[in-house]
């Protein structure tokens, strides 16, 4: 009977030193879980930071390179490593709604440089203000760079944490109290200094195709500043506001393409950031653009929506048959593109571009430049040649899943073409065929992302 007293402490002892081993088993797997996660994680950084200095030394190089060949070799590694380095990012332990400027960032380096190699295939020089786009995207690569020296000179710190404790209480719930990793406060500190990029307008086919002459869509009548500011008045809405003055332009504004009178538009007394900013034509007395760079609250419209207001603002505006066709969604806002239609035909010359924030779904912005410099009565003339003939011009394998008339510029002239979107590949196309004599006019690749189609 003594020995059955000694058998079930024994076992009891059995199971403990077992459980013991098993747990510290199991801490072992955990830790060592962990440093491999770190260990990756870590990888991944000095990835990133690595593709980042590509992109700032090229874009350096860019800026004093003297020829195309050797800009498109560049912009080609920037586009690379950038788009390398979004890559990077995205499997780092970051909640990517606190980064959505950096990622913006890397988005447009990537974007711009293939822009940028695309108007050097077509023999075209980068502008002045190109350049200047250029140095800012230098200036945040350069900013970010220093974000990363930083995280990289806390790495001999035992303790930094790339973020497995912050991921482990993440998947928690949302009221956790973790604490953020290193590599993630890093980030956010870069995200608020981050400066602007440029606004890379998600044009759709030639909006960036002007016109030479005088804008064809002003009427050749004097406008004075009075009268100017009338007009900015009855457009905002005479209700809305209450003071407006002009806002100083500085020399050479008569030398521009459209001449305007500009004003600031206060729309709540002179507090600061109630004020808008319009501009109104010397010839013909038409708003060219406006804008409203309030704060925009959190999104409560959808796409659709959206879309709608900014179709019914354009149609109480005098802009009349106008069909959206790309879209760029932005922090807050999206910026929809708006070609005239007239019958049957799209005439991408006659280009609007309205801004809407997705908060409110009022109009922030409003570019009619591209319009009043091409809008002109047209006399469209009958097609020379069928869509059938026209589509026997493309590649067997092209595979078609749109079709229709447009008007096209080129050089100093327009063009009426049929219109063919497709796949060919894994790319998709739109390609252009002269509809009076079958030529192949223009080939455009059409880039899409989850913030919205650009068109090369």
């Amino acid at each position: 009977m003594k020995k059955k007293h000694f058998i079930l402490p024994a076992i009891l002892v059995l199971l403990l030193v077992a459980s013991v081993a098993w747990g510290y088993e199991q801490l072992n797997v955990k830790e060592n879980y962990e440093v491999a996660l770190d260990n990756h994680y870590q990888r991944l950084f000095l990835d990133v930071k690595e593709h980042v200095e590509n992109v700032q030394v090229d874009i350096s190089k860019a800026l004093v390179a003297t020829t195309k060949d050797r800009n498109i070799v560049l912009f080609t590694d920037i586009m690379n490593n950038a788009n390398s380095a979004q890559d990077k990012l995205g499997q780092m332990p970051i909640n990517h709604n606190d980064i959505s400027k950096t990622q913006k960032f890397l988005t447009q380096a990537s974007d711009y440089s293939y822009f940028l190699i695309q108007k050097h295939l077509k023999g075209q020089d980068i502008t002045p203000e190109q350049r200047k786009n250029l140095t800012d995207l230098q200036e945040n690569a350069s900013a970010f760079n220093g974000e990363l020296a930083a995280i990289q000179e806390s790495m001999s710190d035992p303790d930094y944490v790339y973020g497995v404790a912050y991921i482990n209480e993440m998947d928690k719930g949302e009221d956790s109290t973790a604490d953020e990793s290193a590599f993630h406060t890093s980030l956010v500190d870069f995200e608020s200094n981050v400066s602007k990029s440029p606004e890379l307008l998600y044009d759709g086919p030639f909006a960036d195709q002007m016109l030479n002459g005088k804008a064809k869509g002003l009427e050749d009548k004097d406008v004075n500043e009075k009268q100017a500011a009338n007009i900015a008045l009855d457009f905002l809405g005479k209700g809305k506001v209450e003071d407006i003055e002009s806002f100083e332009q500085g020399e050479g504004v008569d030398k521009l393409r459209i001449p305007t009178n500009t004003f600031h538009a206060y729309m709540d007394g002179k507090n600061e950031g109630s004020a808008s900013y319009i501009s109104v034509s010397k010839k013909g007395g038409k708003v060219i653009w406006m804008t409203n760079p309030r704060p925009i609250g959190d999104k409560k419209l959808s796409q659709k929506e959206a879309q709608k207001k900014a179709l019914k603002f354009l149609e109480e505006k005098g802009f009349k048959n106008m069909e959206p066709n790309y879209s760029l969604k932005y922090d807050g806002y999206t910026l929809f593109n708006f070609a005239a239609k007239e019958g049957d035909v799209t005439i991408y010359p006659d280009l609007v571009k309205v801004k809407v924030a997705l908060d409110t779904g009022e109009i922030i912005g409003m570019d009619a430049a591209l319009y009043y410099l091409a809008h002109h009565k047209r006399d469209i003339k009958e097609p020379e040649i069928s869509i059938e003939e026209a589509r026997k011009t493309l590649k067997s394998k092209f595979d078609i899943n749109s079709e229709r008339l447009a008007i096209i510029p080129k050089g100093k002239d327009e063009v009426l073409t049929y219109e063919f979107k497709g796949r060919y590949g894994d790319g998709d196309f739109i390609i252009y065929i002269n509809a009076q004599n079958g030529d192949e006019e223009q080939i455009l690749q059409i880039i899409k992302s989850e913030n919205g189609t650009l068109t090369f």
